[in-house]
């Protein structure tokens, strides 16, 4: 307070009221920078969650995209075992049917 810059009590009570708004006036600008700083790291955490999710999302994306990659080329691979017996079966009926000519012509 500044007692000694008025003279009266009256004088006091005004300069003293003048102090109290100015001080109400400071603790409201700081409550309300200190709201605004609290939703900024609100907004930033959001945006810091969402971002993982996003991340997570992509992940899952490459994830499956190799999974159907592996599928793919276990097909391909069974397809190329599955060409593969088939050939053999084949050379081997050939053969058979080789053997069995020369058999015959020995026959005869």
């Amino acid at each position: 307070m500044k007692w000694a810059l008025t003279d009266s009590p009256a004088a006091a009570e005004d300069v003293a009221a003048a102090e109290e708004g100015e001080d109400a006036e400071e603790k409201v600008v700081v409550e309300e920078e200190e709201e605004e700083e609290e939703e900024e790291e609100e907004e930033e955490e959001e945006e810091e969650e969402e971002e993982e999710e996003e991340e997570e999302e992509e992940e899952e994306v490459e994830e499956e995209d190799e999974e159907e990659e592996e599928e793919e080329e276990e097909e391909e691979e069974e397809e190329e075992e599955e060409e593969e017996e088939e050939e053999e079966e084949e050379e081997e009926e050939e053969e058979e049917e080789e053997e069995e000519e020369e058999e015959e012509e020995e026959e005869e």
